[in-house]
C-alpha cells in the first residue's frame, strides 16, 4: 500500500509540474517568446537572440534582489506577480494544451478561462496603481483602459464558435470545431480574436501601456528581480494559451501536439508580421473606436449565423 501511494504521488507531481503541467507550460512560454523575438529580428534583418536567451534572462531576474519601493503596499507588490502567473497556469487546465484534451471542464469554463487570461493585465494595472511613480501610474491607467476596450470584442469573438457548437464548455466546443475551419465561415470573428489577443496582452503595435520611449516600462517601471520575471512568464504563458484558443476554435482544432505546434506557430507568425509592419499606436488610437467597431463586427457576424441557421432549418 505504501509503495502504491508513493507511486501515485510521484505520478501526480509529474503530471502537475512537467507534462503537461506548470513547468512544461513555462518552458513553452519561454520558447514562444524566443520564436517571437527571432522572427521579428529576421524580418528586420537582424540576427536576433540565441535560443536560450529568454531562459537566461528569467534565471538572471529570479536571482536578483527584489527591491520594494517606499510608500507601497508590500504584500500587493510581491503578491500580484504570483497571482498573475497562477491565474494563467490555472487557465491551462481547461484548454487543449498542447494538443491534448483539457484536464478539467465544466459548463461555462470558457468565460472563466478568458477571465484568467486577463488576470495578468489586471494585476499589471493594480501593480502600477500601487506605486507613486508617475510612469507606473500612467502605464497602469493605459493597461486597464486597453484591457476594457479589447476584452469584450475578444470574448464575443470566442463566443461565435461556442454559439454554433451550442455550448460554452471548451471541451465540447473543440469537439465540434475539430476538422471544421470556422475561419472560413466566421472570418470577422477570427480577425477580432487575433487583434483582441494582441490588445489584451499589449503586444506591439498595441503596446502603448509599455511604451519604453514614453513611460519607461509602464506599470512595471518599479519592478525588478522576481516580480518582473513572474510577470514576464505570465505574459508568455498567456500568449501561448491565447494562440491555443484561437487555433482550436477557428483553425480546425488542435487534436494532436503536431497540429497544436503548427497552427499556433502560424498564428504567432501573423502576430509578429503585424508587429513588424506597424509602428506603435497612440493610446487614443489603440482604444479609440475599436471596442465599438470590433464588437459591431462580431455582432453582425452573429446575425448572419442566426439568419443562415434559420434558413437551413
Amino acid at each position: 500500500m505504501g509503495s502504491t501511494t508513493i507511486k501515485d504521488v510521484l505520478l501526480s507531481l509529474i503530471a502537475l509540474l512537467i507534462f503537461p503541467g506548470g513547468l512544461f507550460l513555462l518552458f513553452v512560454g519561454l520558447a514562444y517568446e524566443w520564436i517571437d523575438r527571432k522572427l521579428l529580428a529576421r524580418m528586420q534583418n537582424r540576427v536576433g537572440p540565441r535560443w536560450f536567451q529568454p531562459l537566461a534572462d528569467t534565471i538572471k531576474l529570479l536571482a536578483k534582489e527584489e527591491v520594494v519601493p517606499d510608500a507601497v503596499d508590500a504584500s500587493l507588490f510581491i503578491g500580484l506577480p504570483i497571482v498573475a502567473l497562477a491565474g494563467v497556469l490555472t487557465a491551462a487546465i481547461y484548454m487543449p494544451f498542447p494538443g491534448l484534451p483539457p484536464v478539467g471542464s465544466f459548463p461555462g469554463d470558457l468565460i472563466v478561462t478568458v477571465f484568467l487570461l486577463s488576470l495578468v493585465t489586471i494585476c499589471l494595472g493594480l501593480a502600477g496603481a500601487n506605486t507613486l511613480d508617475r510612469f507606473s501610474l500612467v502605464g497602469a491607467t493605459r493597461a486597464l483602459t486597453q484591457l476594457f476596450a479589447y476584452e469584450a470584442p475578444f470574448l464575443l469573438a470566442l463566443l461565435g464558435p461556442a454559439f454554433v457548437a451550442g455550448s460554452w464548455e471548451i471541451s465540447e466546443i473543440i469537439g465540434y470545431t475539430d476538422g471544421r475551419w470556422l475561419l472560413i465561415t466566421q472570418p470577422f470573428g477570427f480577425i477580432v480574436a487575433v487583434i483582441g489577443l494582441i490588445g489584451k496582452l499589449e503586444i506591439p503595435p498595441l503596446d502603448a501601456p509599455e511604451a519604453e520611449t514614453e513611460i519607461v516600462a509602464g506599470a512595471l517601471t518599479e519592478y525588478s528581480g522576481r516580480g518582473l520575471a513572474l510577470f514576464r512568464l505570465g505574459k508568455g504563458v498567456a500568449l501561448v494559451l491565447g494562440l491555443t484558443l484561437i487555433a482550436a476554435f477557428y483553425l480546425g482544432g488542435v487534436a494532436t501536439p503536431l497540429l497544436f505546434l503548427a497552427k499556433t506557430l502560424v498564428l504567432l507568425l501573423v502576430i509578429v508580421g503585424i508587429h513588424a509592419l506597424f509602428t506603435r499606436l497612440r493610446i487614443d488610437q489603440t482604444v479609440g473606436l475599436w471596442w465599438r467597431y470590433g464588437t459591431l463586427l462580431v455582432l453582425v457576424q452573429w446575425l448572419g449565423i442566426i439568419i443562415w441557421q434559420g434558413v437551413m432549418i
